[in-house]
């Protein structure tokens, strides 16, 4: 057990936070904590490390335990680049290092006992060297850097001219890299691209360590987590298994509660009823009958009505009016920020009823396309056009379609002029904004609060085709839930950009995969996506022909097709993606050269496995060699066997670039 947390409590104000929570961690667990906003969570988290004293209970570290922490946001303020900032965590490594080549110089000017001494100490460094995995600290940082989402291109920006994403990452970085015995991680994929959350995934189930997280990315906790610990009305309950065993049990054991509670409700009712009817006998025996009833239900344990906070929240989106069957077409548009090309000559169709999610890496365009949807942003080449009779509701997650300086009921109420009073607070009361809550300012609400904002206003428009710019960022699970839910049911068209995976495989029939400078389309959901992606990628990619030729096909019917546009149409189904630029001999022989490219790297890349596990096996039985007291003595084969060590080293370090070079 490497944590453990006895009876915890906490109050402010007199209102209790949590109340007797208690839970442990095993050596290398994997661990989750999940709860609505406000449950408590992040107060958990602080007294975990230290930052906030219980109230009553105890947080326990096994002997000797290292935690590293990192919290939501991160303001690191260094003069150094990426590269040196994540570098820095290896600062001990390095200085062995110079120890090692200072001692090594040393070795032919001392003699006698000095160099004895040497001889011995210089052992021990080696052996600590091996131990930190000393040769290859370089290529340790720079493949966090790169999983991370940072390009060799960027290792050199400074830290001070990062946004607030990008800095959080870097703090990502040098806590993986610091390798503490328990990491614990609140929201760790909130500035992350779906690629560098997938490597993050890889890279925690394969830590050898303890990893607490906190989190509301179901599909990510899915991958990780091993147990789940909910925290709840102040108390904490403890589900072994991943979310989404968590989530049946979690449903199962709330239904079994909740029919508990109505059995005894009924019951209650029926003894009151009893109890009435005698007392109106009015008899002295019937009297007695009816007071000894009265004391037996005075006795009985009431159970509390378990809550379910979904019912508290209903959002339900109505179209005012159906639009025509096309509701957008994309034709050819591209877009530039001086000499950055986010995308080009990119088009698509967008039918009614269509929930459609386009994803793909940091800085490839995508809320860019979407505001340009939208009218915020210009087109440098293109058109855009939207169909009969559609209206656009618009929801992005920076939130500028709120004002800072009005009140909650202000912001609706001057939006929406005919609405009286009661109407607004009814429709933010389905937000969960109640009370003097109406009047809190838009500047002062956390980022889940102005989400919810967005979404009241959103709900009350007039729109039959939502354009939605990360909808579920700040919000926590159950409301997730509450808007999956509205958009499954909803009639109108959804286009939106998110890495919410879950939210994405629960919401979308279709994929637009923003990629490469292309738009690659999937008839489906997330799981379809998973599927088809990388052999759809590799055929995108070995394909002949211009970028122009491929876009304009992704995402058009046969009709619109055949209505004059010569770059190319679907064949078959919206799944599958050509053009009419080349020849069925042509794709078949693209199809060849690629296979047979494919087979080379994967000789390649077992050849260097084979050559890498080679070296490492002898480098083991050099430093068993070199921990020999008898070795130790022998200069002459202390210094070849060092020689030898530091040659095998290098090849290493190369043959672990190659190794990453060949993986990707």
């Amino acid at each position: 057990m490497i944590l453990n947390c006895h009876d915890l409590s906490k109050s402010f104000d007199g209102k209790d936070i949590l109340k007797g929570v208690s839970f442990h961690i095993e050596d290398n667990e994997k661990a989750a904590i999940v709860g609505i906003n406000g449950a408590g969570k992040t107060t958990l988290i602080r007294m975990l490390i230290g930052e906030l004293a219980p109230d009553t209970g105890t947080v326990t570290l096994s002997k000797d335990t290292t935690v590293g922490y990192l919290a939501q946001n991160q303001n690191i303020d260094s003069a150094h680049s990426i590269y040196e900032e994540l570098r820095e965590m290896k600062r001990d490594v390095i200085e062995l290092e110079k120890e090692i080549r200072k001692a090594e110089a040393q070795m032919d000017v001392l003699r006698g006992d000095d160099l004895d001494r040497l001889m011995e100490r210089y052992a021990q460094m080696n052996h600590e060297f091996q131990l930190k995995n000393g040769y290859a600290w370089e290529s340790e940082v720079v493949g966090v850097a790169k999983g991370l989402g940072f390009t060799e291109e960027e290792f050199d920006k400074r830290i001070s001219t990062l946004s607030g994403g990008q800095k959080t990452r870097v703090a990502l970085g040098k806590l993986l890299l610091q390798s503490p015995d328990l990491i614990i991680l609140d929201e760790p994929t909130n500035h992350l691209d779906m690629n560098s959350i997938k490597w993050l995934e890889g890279y925690l189930m394969n830590y050898k360590g303890a990893v607490l997280i906190v989190s509301h990315d179901r599909y990510f906790l899915d991958r990780i987590a091993q147990k789940v610990i909910e925290i709840d009305q102040t108390s904490a309950d403890v589900y072994l298994g991943n979310y989404t065993a968590y989530a049946k049990k979690r449903e199962q054991i709330r239904a079994a509660k909740l029919k508990a509670y109505l059995n005894q409700q009924a019951e209650i009712k029926h003894q009151e009823e009893v109890i009435d009817k005698l007392k109106q006998f009015n008899r002295e025996k019937s009297i007695k009958r009816a007071e000894s009833r009265e004391k037996m239900l005075d006795k009985i344990e009431r159970l509390e009505k378990p809550t379910e906070v979904r019912d508290d929240m209903r959002i339900t989106l109505t179209p005012s009016c159906v639009s025509g069957n096309d509701v957008m077409h994309v034709d050819t548009i591209s877009k530039s920020f001086g000499n950055e090309k986010l995308f080009e000559n990119i088009s698509f169709d967008i039918k009614r009823g269509e929930k459609v999610a386009i994803i793909g890496d940091n800085g490839t365009g995508k809320t860019t396309m979407l505001k340009i949807i939208n009218g915020m942003e210009t087109l440098d080449s293109g058109e855009i056009t939207l169909g009969v009779k559609v209206h656009i509701g618009y929801y992005d997650q920076e939130h500028q379609v709120l004002h800072d300086e009005k009140s909650l009921f202000e912001e609706l109420s001057d939006a929406y002029p005919s609405m009286n009073n009661t109407e607004i607070r009814n429709t933010l009361a389905a937000f969960l904004f109640t009370g003097d809550d109406v009047f809190k300012r838009i500047g002062d609400l956390s980022g889940g609060e102005k989400g919810r904002v967005s979404l009241a206003k959103l709900m009350l428009s007039d729109a039959n085709f939502l354009i939605l710019d990360e909808p579920t960022n700040h919000l926590d699970i159950t409301s997730k839930e509450i808007l999956e839910d509205a958009l499954s049911g909803y009639e109108g068209t959804v286009l939106y950009v998110s890495h919410d995976r879950y939210f994405i495989n629960r919401t979308a029939t279709r994929i637009l995969d923003l990629t490469h400078g292309r738009m690659i389309n999937y008839l489906g959901n997330y799981d379809y996506y998973l599927e088809h992606c990388e052999e759809q990628t590799n055929r995108v990619l070995a394909e002949s022909g211009n970028v122009s030729s491929f876009g304009r096909g992704i995402g058009m019917d046969s009709a619109s097709a055949a209505s004059g546009n010569s770059f190319g149409k679907l064949a078959g189904n919206n799944n599958a993606v050509s053009d009419n630029s080349g020849s069925g001999a042509a794709d078949w022989k693209a199809q060849k050269e690629e296979a047979a490219k494919k087979r080379k790297q994967e000789a390649a890349l077992k050849k260097c496995e084979e050559e890498i596990a080679k070296l490492e096996e002898r480098n083991e039985k050099i430093n068993a060699e070199l921990s020999d007291p008898e070795v130790a003595t022998d200069l002459a084969k202390v210094r070849k066997l060092s020689d030898e060590l530091t040659q095998n080293e290098e090849r290493l370090s190369a043959l672990y670039d190659e190794w990453a070079e060949l993986s990707e």
